[in-house]
């Protein structure tokens, strides 16, 4: 077999660099299992997501040299493409794969051409002969190409647009020599990456290998860490022990240096941008609680609403001041289907998967009807009145038509989305949520719409709520800002204290 023929070869190589440097290369099982994925007949593209550190590029870089030297696929003048978002990261593949040639017999690092200059190219005159080189993401550089291996290392890290054409120029080539694609990289930041897309939603004839804990767990959970870092044990990377300090280190700097030990070293899909999002994710999951410890539903009850659009998600939070509880509840028509929008959405099944959670509902065929969702959050509330409801200043008449159809006689709060109202609910709300006024269960509408809400900051450092990226639904995270921050008003407010004052 193609796999065990490569298993085979890359054990008689020697590791070319670090502290095992000259000793024999011996692969891990998630490698052998990766080679025996990726070289199965029936598929003509592998992906592995696995944190950093556990090899991935060295595995490929020796993949690349058997492919090269033509020791299972021996069709004449091979071509091997190395592909990275910039030439630095192309170099760092380059180097792996001239390492390994170096430390083959000398009769045989005499077939190697080996060019460093302006092209990062290694050619090889055995066996048909065969050339490697590495590129960065610039789909031009290789049209015309017909390789008959592809390399894409660090795919998430890619630029959308050209890593995009970079991609589908090396897939088109793929198939004049019945070539394969390794595609891989730690976790991209979110599901609508395209790496996201390969794992997520894999094509006929993909080979997915994805080393990803659950998410929620703490960052320095030792079991999880192993999961996203399996060479960790088997003495490839970093120890646990390691593992585990650096996650007690980011832990304790918190914002950007969590956010990223989770992305790289977890390999979790959280965003390492922290200048500007609402909240970061471990700000957020400090909040979550089990079902069982959430606070009662006592004293005054704020509802915030974001009414939708005709095709976007409208969503609810009802917060109760006194206590800090919240819970969030989103909508969508009826159509399209969850399966389509999430497709289109690029989040896959997650629409599906909070609906069965119950944290979705849909309402209506193509728009959701404002009244009869405004009846079913009463409903949600079991007989509770809300003290007030919050919403967009903005759409006023609709919300007043939808209350008055509902029956709802509530006063209702006008708020605006922009820097002056915006600037001060989201201080309300990141206050009351890092002072641990805020608590809620497990809600996948939550982690998912703070994932997407970033804000923008004017010259004068007011902040208001905006999306991470165009498909992104943050509707839920801005229904919990406005009810929030409005139940921190009503607390700041107090209690009346006495008869109104009259001046003469």
């Amino acid at each position: 077999m193609t796999a065990e023929t490569a298993l085979a070869f890359l054990e008689t190589l020697s590791v070319p660099q670090g502290m095992k440097a000259g000793t024999p290369l011996k692969l891990a099982r998630f490698q052998r299992d990766f080679v025996v994925g990726a070289l199965d007949p029936a598929n003509m593209v592998a992906c592995l997501s696995i944190g950093r550190g556990n090899a991935k590029t060295a595995l490929s870089a020796g993949l690349s040299l058997g492919a090269l030297m033509g020791v299972w696929d021996d069709q004449p003048k091979r071509e091997i493409i190395f592909a990275a978002r910039n030439r630095d990261q192309a170099k760092i593949a380059f180097e792996f794969l001239t390492g390994f040639v170096g430390g083959l017999p000398e009769g045989e690092q005499e077939l190697f051409t080996i060019r460093r200059g302006s092209k990062l190219e290694v050619e090889y005159s055995g066996n048909g002969g065969g050339l490697a080189r590495c590129i960065a993401a610039d789909g031009k550089s290789i049209l015309g190409g017909a390789p008959t291996l592809a390399v894409m290392d660090e795919r998430a890290a890619w630029e959308r647009e050209k890593g995009d054409n970079l991609e589908n120029a090396i897939l088109s080539g793929l198939g004049k020599r019945d070539g394969k694609a390794l595609i891989i990289s730690t976790s991209a930041p979110d599901d609508a990456n395209t790496f996201s897309r390969w794992l997520d939603e894999p094509p006929p004839g993909t080979y997915v290998q994805e080393h990803r804990p659950s998410f929620g767990l703490p960052a320095d959970d030792l079991d999880s860490l192993l999961i996203a870092n399996p060479g960790a044990v088997e003495g490839i990377g970093s120890s646990p022990e390691w593992l585990v300090a650096q996650a007690r280190r980011a832990i304790a700097r918190g914002g950007s240096a969590l956010s990223s030990f989770r992305n790289l070293n977890r390999n979790e899909r959280v965003s390492t941008e922290d200048r500007s999002v609402l909240v970061t994710v471990d700000e957020w999951l400090a909040a979550e609680v089990a079902p069982e410890d959430l606070p009662a539903r006592d004293g005054e009850c704020v509802l915030g609403v974001d009414l939708g659009g005709s095709r976007s998600m409208s969503a609810a939070a009802a917060y109760w001041p006194r206590t800090g509880r919240l819970e969030a509840v989103g909508c969508f028509p009826c159509q399209p289907g969850l399966a389509d929008r999430g497709a289109s959405d690029g989040v896959s099944d997650r629409y599906a998967q909070m609906k069965e959670r119950g944290e979705l509902w849909t309402l209506g065929e193509a728009t959701v009807p404002p009244a009869l969702w405004l009846s079913g959050l009463v409903k949600m509330l079991d007989g509770i009145t809300p003290v007030a409801i919050v919403g967009d200043r903005f759409r006023h008449a609709e919300f007043a038509e939808a209350m008055q159809r509902a029956g709802l006689r509530v006063p209702f709060v006008w708020r605006g989305f922009g820097w002056k109202d915006g600037s001060e609910d989201i201080e309300r709300f990141r206050r009351a949520l890092f002072d641990g006024n805020v608590k809620a269960a497990p809600s996948l509408l939550l982690r998912s719409a703070f994932g997407d809400a970033v804000t923008l900051i004017d010259p004068a450092g007011n902040h208001k709520l905006a999306k991470a990226r165009s498909l992104g639904r943050i509707d839920a995270a801005a229904a919990a800002v406005l009810a929030v921050a409005e139940g921190a008003r009503i607390v700041g407010r107090g209690n009346p204290k006495g008869g109104r004052v009259a001046w003469g």
